[in-house]
């Protein structure tokens, strides 16, 4: 919960400051009579007074939350703009007699906006090859993520991507977290669970839970519970695993752990990986289904043989993805990494949590084919 509030009152700051800057860089794009003979308060007031009825308009358009990414997006690519032509005029005999650093940047950010709302909406797949040692017959597993859904489609939205799943042909399909959130709908939830429910595959459909999932505003908010969820999985043959494992062909392990939230937030108790592990097979491929990108050491000691995360949504935003990398926010932001004996792999997630727009990652569902070999 402290992580929380240091995140909303940062990002309060950050909004206050951009509004400011913008407030005072706005008006040197107006063309209007004297308006450079205006104090400078009657200047600022009326940037501050155009910026805000712009992002009255996202907020009308979209909503609050993108609202405030797209302020933030613009007063971030403004900066670097006139940042870049007050370098230019120092260090050049350049100088500019229009504000082209502002026009530049609100074209910028235009561009970088659409763009990351196309990529946000645009489910594409992505496909890794492991190689083990052990016996395993060659595997297909197809991986989503942070589905949350109602943010970028809803059910029947999300029935059109499982049938680009379904057409991969998965042995076996693995949902590793925050499938819905406090938007998802109950009507939502049932359609697109039965849609889950009808994938076809060899060895069938694995669900762990994520941080969304049980829900932050309780039950009354969105009109169902955690069990009601589980109960709807379970009445569409999805296993619900929680803590446990299963033995699948008597070749490979799916273990699915307990989201860490439990542990962080609700001051659970969630198994360690070498409790999970301690009485399985050692010679069989051992797959940790965990919604967060954590304890990866831990896990690697456990010597299981795969590890599938979400969670981070790949860093959602440019630079924050890179940001999130350099103060090791979790142990992988996105993408493939081996520890020890141990493959982990972090999905960006097919859709994510309240922002429309990616800039710095994409929409994806993951297929992963495993073979015997060196």
């Amino acid at each position: 919960m402290t992580m929380w509030i240091i995140i909303m009152w940062t990002v309060i700051a950050v909004v206050i400051a951009a509004l400011f800057y913008l407030g005072a860089r706005v008006p040197n794009l107006i063309k209007i009579e004297n308006i450079e003979e205006w104090s400078n308060f009657k200047q600022f007031s009326l940037g501050l007074l155009i910026t805000l009825g712009f992002s009255g308009i996202i907020v009308l358009c979209i909503d609050f939350v993108n609202a405030i990414v797209c302020i933030i997006y613009v007063a971030m690519i403004w900066g670097i703009c006139d940042f870049s032509f007050w370098m230019i005029e120092k260090f050049t005999n350049i100088t500019f007699d229009h504000y082209w650093a502002g026009w530049l940047a609100l074209i910028i950010s235009t561009i970088a906006l659409c763009v990351g709302w196309y990529i946000n909406h645009n489910v594409v797949q992505t496909n890794y090859e492991l190689t083990t040692n052990k016996n395993i017959p060659n595997l297909k597993i197809a991986m989503f993520a942070d589905v949350h859904i109602g943010t970028t489609f809803n059910a029947d939205g999300f029935a059109k991507h499982l049938e680009n799943i379904q057409q991969q042909n998965p042995d076996i399909v693995v949902v590793v977290g925050d499938y819905v959130d406090d938007s998802t709908t109950k009507e939502d939830m049932i359609n697109a669970t039965k849609a889950l429910g009808k994938l076809k595959t060899k060895h069938g459909i694995y669900f762990v839970f994520g941080n969304h999932d049980k829900g932050y505003y309780g039950s009354r908010h969105r009109g169902f519970s955690a069990d009601d969820l589980i109960d709807e999985l379970n009445k569409n043959n999805i296993k619900v695993l929680l803590d446990e494992s299963v033995l699948i062909n008597d070749a490979f392990y799916i273990i699915g752990r307990r989201d860490y939230s439990v542990f962080r937030e609700q001051k659970g108790l969630r198994k360690s990986a070498s409790e999970l592990v301690k009485n399985l097979d050692k010679n069989k491929y051992m797959i940790v289904l965990d919604h967060q990108p954590t304890e990866f050491n831990e896990k690697a000691d456990a010597n299981v043989d795969l590890v599938l995360c979400g969670h981070t949504h790949g860093g959602q935003l440019f630079p924050f993805n890179k940001i999130g990398k350099w103060i090791k926010a979790n142990d992988l932001i996105y993408g493939l990494e081996r520890r020890k004996n141990t493959d982990f792999i972090v999905t960006s997630g097919i859709s994510d949590w309240a922002i429309k727009f990616k800039t710095g990652t994409k929409s994806e569902f993951v297929i992963i084919n495993i073979r015997k070999g060196n």
